[in-house]
């Protein structure tokens, strides 16, 4: 494993297990319980997941049969936009349904609503050191440059999609500029552009002995982004983890570079029907 280091000194895994759309309590704790034994210590959830509570219960079996302790892992949640306004109150729910004193790294999950007034309350969250690090998700360049511009914490991670179809540069190069580390959701694109056989990445796949999937892990980590890639199938989740052992050539690398899209066929955040969509989107009454 590898790490990225965050502005404060923190270490975070390159690669990490993700929990989104697996909504099955059980089928989350399985498949997270698998993921902590097979190697994985970064574990993401948010709130808006409603399984932040099968995440606890696996890190806690995970610790109980001394496959790890809690200080090894790294684990993420997210504050969801409808609670915004009373964020103090929302990290505190997600603590008790993890069963945890305190999470690695807490993340505004949309760029939409007030989040200044969101940030302000994940920066006293900080300061009370039960959020080791804070950051955001889904803020595009322009927003982000203009939070960072406007806070006395600057974000330390900005969540966003990212994959060989949609590599983010920009945003990189914002992650670049002011220090904080780009973590990609959908490293494998949500199973898009068929790139579990997709002919580029399965090409450079057979020089190295690994899957067209893990040539795509592979090609963000080695651009220094933390991916997140989800299964629930116990050999599909070793797979992704087993990208450790070889390393892209450069050529590789261009080959790669030359699928980007330069756009999301997933979700566009700067469609302003997205807007009014997650503004809608309540996760609890």
């Amino acid at each position: 494993m590898e790490y990225a280091t965050l502005p404060n000194g923190l270490k975070m895994p390159l690669e990490g297990f993700g929990v989104f759309q697996v909504p099955d309590l059980e089928e989350c704790e399985d498949s997270v319980y698998a993921a902590i034994k097979d190697g994985y210590r970064l574990i993401d959830t948010a709130s808006a997941y409603a399984n932040e509570e099968a995440v606890g219960a696996a890190v806690r079996r995970a610790v109980e049969d001394g496959i790890c302790t809690r200080d090894e892992l790294f684990v993420t949640t997210k504050l969801w936009i409808q609670d915004y306004p009373d964020a103090e109150a929302a990290f505190e729910l997600s603590l008790k349904k993890l069963g945890m004193d305190y999470v690695d790294l807490y993340l505004l999950h949309q760029p939409i609503g007030d989040y200044y007034t969101a940030w302000r309350s994940l920066e006293k969250i900080y300061a009370s050191g039960k959020a080791k690090a804070i950051g955001v998700c889904n803020f595009y360049p322009e927003r982000i440059t203009d939070l960072c511009l406007h806070v006395d914490v600057k974000p330390m991670v900005n969540q966003v999609e990212c994959h060989p179809f949609f590599q983010q540069t920009e945003a990189l190069q914002a992650a670049e500029e002011f220090g904080y580390t780009l973590e990609a959701w959908g490293p494998l694109a949500e199973g898009g552009h068929g790139i579990f056989t997709h002919p580029v990445l399965a090409t450079i796949g057979e020089k190295h002995g690994k899957t067209a999937a893990q040539v795509a892990l592979r090609f963000n980590v080695q651009r220094g982004i933390v991916v997140i890639p989800k299964s629930v199938h116990e050999e599909r989740i070793k797979e992704n983890f087993d990208i450790w052992d070889f390393e892209l050539t450069d050529e590789d690398m261009e080959a790669v570079e030359a699928l980007d899209l330069g756009h999301s066929e997933i979700i566009d955040h700067s469609d302003p029907s997205t807007a009014k969509f997650l503004s809608s989107f309540n996760i609890h009454d």
